[in-house]
């Protein structure tokens, strides 16, 4: 999974479209529905912790695993009395002191692991850090999702920053590429540049339901994002809900 570096900086400032409370709603619903409460929770891909905050004001124990050191700098700042604990790993060697109950990824953090081999290697660690009958709540963009946006230009341009999103989708390989092109104003005025290049991976739920089995855990329910619908190919985000041990 790619590190954001320079974005990092100002991450938080161009994602403040983002409705961080619907997405853990809606997770922390999914929790409830099998029983998970006011309990350990591990958030793989926390980023800068804006989601980990709002689960451990929710009354969960948190601990929070990024692979980028920018990224959890960031959140490390933002953390005030929370119960957060946060830890720079790559998910794909996910180590724990102890299993805990359940585990959450919001964000399309999964969709930037890009190769199955490493996706699989995640949910085998899940699995082994996951108490029997354990929960694993998160959600991916779907291949639709990135096929529809496919080639385009996002630019947005603030007070202080801005940034060129270039987006390149490969329908053969399911790779979605990001260039980004960040522009930071410094103490004197004047701007930088830095550019970073990231990937994501359009999934089928097929592929998701075969690396869960091969890393010994159980597909429970797939759900459309924010809805009650079951989830499909249709739909641009879907959450899972892994388990282990029987649905």
């Amino acid at each position: 999974m790619g590190a954001y570096l320079e974005f990092a900086r100002v991450y938080d400032e161009f994602m403040d479209n983002v409705d961080y409370n619907e997405w853990c709603s809606f997770a922390i619903k999914l929790l409830k529905k099998n029983g998970m409460e006011n309990c350990n929770l591990v958030e793989i891909g926390c980023g800068t912790g804006s989601a980990t905050m709002l689960f451990a004001k929710a009354g969960y124990s948190m601990t929070g695993i990024d692979i980028s050191q920018e990224m959890l700098e960031i959140a490390m700042d933002k953390k005030n009395d929370e119960d957060i604990i946060y830890v720079l790993q790559d998910a794909t060697e996910l180590e724990l002191p102890c299993k805990v109950p359940a585990m959450v990824s919001v964000g399309d953090s999964m969709n930037y692991i890009t190769e199955y081999e490493d996706i699989v290697k995640v949910f085998k660690q899940v699995k082994k850090y996951l108490e029997e009958d354990g929960v694993f709540v998160f959600d991916l963009k779907t291949r639709k999702y990135f096929s529809d946006i496919g080639d385009s230009v996002i630019a947005e341009d603030r007070e202080d920053n801005s940034f060129i999103w270039e987006n390149y989708f490969d329908e053969e390989t399911s790779i979605n590429e990001y260039y980004l092109s960040i522009f930071v104003q410094g103490d004197d005025g004047r701007y930088d540049k830095f550019e970073e290049q990231h990937y994501q991976k359009g999934y089928t739920l097929d592929e998701i339901k075969t690396a869960v089995a091969e890393a010994g855990l159980t597909v429970s329910e797939i759900y459309e994002a924010f809805t009650d619908n079951v989830g499909s190919e249709q739909n641009d985000r879907v959450y899972f809900i892994v388990k282990n041990g029987e649905k």
